[in-house]
């Protein structure tokens, strides 16, 4: 594509690497028949292609944002599918993700559009807060109807009560910084099982941290217990950083990028202080849109002379947990897993960090019959706080990717995101887990409370492969 920026606007890094980008883009469309805005709405301004034009014509006349773009951009999922498609490599993320950070700086939302997100940004990446406007949420489902009739907000505020859990999890152990030792006696008993010979006493594998999270935390913590059990028992050392809290990746995504700097910066020192200090061999991440923004730390602070080159350490050993789980091998299952999995692969999983194969393979290892979803490469509608901003297209996209995952009958789904569980959960009765749920019940962890209803080897028919 062929750009005029003047030479001073040049001089501006954010623009500069935009500019780079606008220039890569041949125009071709492919990405249109991979978008899921597009696929819905058929409108070529709601496709990559047609955000492309319209930031970039945005950005090159230096102009604010109007409100036709702030409509199109915002009804985009950053769901990075075009980037997957696209032949000519454009990096479509980090465009949108400037043109969102423009909008912030030069375009005045209506009242109830900045107040949502406000608040939406002063509760969710801090747990404790998010726990007590759950709690508050609670109270107000009796009043559902009456709010979604509100003016201009009710449809928003309604979705945030619908994504509500009916009951939260009790706090458990990785709710407060701690290190938990590997479990080198599994390791002896797993090769004495496998090769018949005693090898001696094991050593630990490695010495890793694992992200807490924000609003994973409070929803689902029995991700990172599993989490933690799976890693312990391959003879991991896991540690939960004092100091550690957001990513920064849910209000990165809004475009407020001094408060998501802001939490990257502390949870990047937490981490630095444990990798000068003990060591790490890597950052183990189980929600996956975490783990895309944690990879691109990198980018993020390249022109921060304080933190460019921490943050790219960070990057450098950030993991998915089952990426980390495939480098260093399964142990063989202990139990009898004969259950049909759907394997939803998160967007920011396969497009995000081009991890498409590794958890697939490890549920095959553990004894799932894993199928994949029809239209898989389509994102269920979750994105970060997409579910809240955008609820009636969250909510086709849902109802789209619950009946392509009902058509291979599975007896559980599978995923590796936080948000996809959540928004996936509530259009279908089939119960929804973390991979490393399952990967830590057949190697020896607890058999997940979701699964208590499922009989251990279901007679139920199965869907060919």
């Amino acid at each position: 594509m062929q750009t005029s920026f003047a030479p001073e606007q040049l001089a501006d890094p954010a623009m500069a690497a935009s500019e780079k980008i606008l220039r890569t883009c041949v125009h071709c469309g492919f990405c249109t028949a991979t978008c899921p805005t597009y696929l819905l709405l058929g409108d070529e301004l709601d496709s990559p292609r047609g955000r492309i034009y319209l930031i970039k014509d945005m950005l090159e006349g230096g102009k604010p944002a109007s409100r036709e773009v702030v409509k199109h951009v915002d009804r985009c999922l950053s769901c990075l599918s075009c980037m997957t498609t696209c032949p000519s490599g454009v990096h479509y993320m980090h465009l949108v993700d400037h043109a969102r950070t423009h909008i912030e700086k030069t375009y005045r939302r209506p009242f109830s559009d900045r107040l949502l997100r406000t608040v939406l940004t002063l509760v969710l990446p801090y747990p404790n807060r998010f726990r007590l406007a759950l709690l508050a949420a609670k109270i107000g489902v009796p009043f559902r109807p009456l709010v979604a009739r509100l003016p201009r907000v009710g449809n928003r505020l309604a979705a945030m009560l619908d994504l509500a859990p009916a009951q939260l999890p009790n706090r458990n152990r990785t709710d407060r910084p701690g290190t938990f030792p590997a479990d080198t006696a599994a390791q002896e008993i797993s090769a004495l099982f496998q090769t018949g010979e005693d090898k001696g006493p094991a050593k630990r594998r490695g010495r890793v941290a694992l992200l807490r999270g924000c609003a994973q935390s409070v929803l689902r913590p029995d991700f990172n217990e599993a989490a933690i059990r799976l890693l312990n028992r391959h003879g991991v050392e896991v540690v939960l950083p004092k100091g550690e809290g957001c990513c920064g990746a849910l209000t990165h995504h809004m475009g407020r990028e001094d408060s998501a700097h802001g939490h990257a910066k502390r949870t990047i020192d937490a981490w630095i202080a444990e990798m000068d200090g003990s060591g790490l061999d890597a950052i183990v991440v189980t929600a996956s849109g975490c783990g895309t923004t944690i990879k691109d730390y990198g980018f993020m602070f390249r022109d921060d002379p304080a933190y460019a080159e921490k943050a790219a350490r960070v990057s450098s050993i950030a993991k998915d947990v089952t990426e980390y789980m495939a480098e260093i091998g399964l142990l063989p299952p202990v139990e009898d897993t004969d259950l049909v999995v759907a394997y939803h692969s998160a967007c920011s999983m396969q497009h995000g960090q081009a991890i498409r194969t590794e958890p697939k393979s490890l549920l095959k290892k553990a004894g799932f019959t894993v199928k994949d979803v029809p239209e898989g490469h389509i994102c269920c509608g979750s994105a970060g706080t997409y579910n809240i901003l955008q609820p009636e297209i969250a909510a086709r996209l849902r109802d789209r990717k619950v009946a392509n995952i009902e058509r291979v009958r599975p007896d559980i789904i599978a995923t590796g995101n936080i948000g996809c569980a959540t928004q996936i959960g509530k259009g279908t009765e089939i119960p929804i887990l973390h991979t490393v749920e399952l990967l830590d019940w057949a190697t020896g962890g607890p058999r997940p409370e979701a699964l208590a209803n499922l009989p251990s080897r279901p007679s139920a028919a199965r869907v060919p492969a």
